[in-house]
């Protein structure tokens, strides 16, 4: 099997409203086309937005959503632990991290240094061929 994404509410956003540069915005129409697969956080956030919309709503409903589970909770746990970081983003990287998932997301600061993780930004991406492999 390829590469394995999981993708992060703000490239959910970066890329429905079309702010990702040209190579951003091929990158994320393959991922959503081929692997489209969130974590229920990034569910409740892209829809809880005060201002969402029909369409994002059908956007979000062709996503392959992951529920929390004892394995990710543990997982949540051992990142808080170690990093500062807010509990909705530890959830997101603790899923990322136990279906070993390559976290897209904008937000690298966040999501630095955390060990198993690992993370791709659209906003900085050069080559506008990739593959899924």
């Amino acid at each position: 099997m390829g590469k394995r994404y999981l993708i992060d509410t703000n490239s959910l956003v970066d890329a429905q409203t079309k702010k990702l540069p040209a190579s951003g915005m091929a990158f994320m129409s393959q991922v959503t086309n081929d692997d489209f697969t969130i974590s229920f956080i990034s569910y409740i956030e892209y829809l809880g937005y005060k201002y969402a919309t029909e369409s994002m709503e059908e956007f979000i409903a062709l996503a392959d959503v992951i529920e929390v589970n004892k394995a990710i909770i543990d997982a949540t746990i051992k990142v808080r632990k170690i990093h500062t970081i807010k509990l909705p983003d530890a959830i997101i990287a603790a899923t990322a991290i136990v279906y070993k998932r390559i976290l897209i997301t904008r937000n690298i600061a966040d999501f630095s240094n955390i060990k198993g993780l690992k993370v791709i930004n659209p906003w900085k991406l050069q080559d506008t061929k990739f593959t899924m492999e």
